[in-house]
Order: structure tokens, then C-alpha cells, then sequence
């Protein structure tokens, strides 16, 4: 059975072009084009798995998102969240000239488990998708 997969990205084509990938292979797929519609949808989709920009309404909307989601603060809003992996998939280390995973994928990313550099191949992402 598929996974319920967020999709937070302000690439409207870009998220078209991953929920035709993902649905074709038995996932069910919401989207997003922004932090704040991202955390409405947190609450009503309830995902399996967020795959997210960084780089969007501001360049800071991805990480802000994933502090909020990981909080661990007693009265945090998203609090039971926190558990569910966060695949960021962002263009940021090329923007920025910094390297936000290792070699094998591991993300430098406190709070994300995984980090994908734009592009990405359908392979490369249903492996991603897979593994998490």
C-alpha cells in the first residue's frame, strides 16, 4: 500500500510533475505551495512522509516549517508531527554554495532524513520515497 505524501513546493509544475510520479506508483499525494498552506494541510492530510522545498514564499519558509514540525515543546501545535520524515528536496546548496548532505544522501539538516538536490529523476526520488 502507497504512502500519504505532502508535497510543499511553491513549483507548481514541478509538484505536478512528482504527483504524476509518485500516484503511478500507489501513492496518495497532497500539495502545497507555501509554509502556511503547508501546515493546514499537515493537519488535515495527516502524511506518512513531507517532501519539502526550502526556498519559497521567503528563503527560510522550508526551515521554519521543519522547526515548527519538530518541536518539542510540551504546547507545541504540530507536536505530534514531529516523527514524520521530511525528504528536502531544494535547490539550496547550489544558491547558497553549501552542501546540506553527504554523499550518500544523509541530510545535514536537523529534522530532515533525507536531502535531494534538484533535479531529480523519478528513480532517485521513488528510491527516497522508499526508503523512508
Amino acid at each position: 500500500m502507497g504512502k500519504k505524501i505532502l508535497i510543499v513546493d511553491d513549483d507548481k509544475e514541478l509538484c505536478a510533475h512528482i504527483t504524476r510520479v509518485l500516484t503511478a506508483n500507489g501513492h496518495a499525494v497532497t500539495t502545497a505551495h507555501s509554509g502556511a498552506e503547508a501546515r493546514m494541510k499537515v493537519v488535515s492530510v495527516r502524511p506518512d512522509l513531507i517532501i519539502l522545498d526550502i526556498i519559497m514564499e521567503t528563503d527560510t519558509a522550508g526551515f521554519e516549517l521543519i522547526n515548527m514540525l519538530r518541536s518539542d515543546r510540551p504546547n507545541a501545535k504540530y507536536r505530534e508531527f514531529k516523527d514524520v520524515p521530511i525528504v528536502v528536496l531544494s535547490a539550496i546548496d547550489r544558491v547558497t554554495h553549501s552542501r546540506f548532505s553527504l554523499d550518500d544522501g544523509e541530510s545535514f539538516l536537523p529534522g530532515a532524513v533525507d536531502f535531494i538536490t534538484k533535479p531529480v529523476t523519478p528513480e532517485q526520488l521513488l528510491a527516497k520515497v522508499d526508503a523512508h
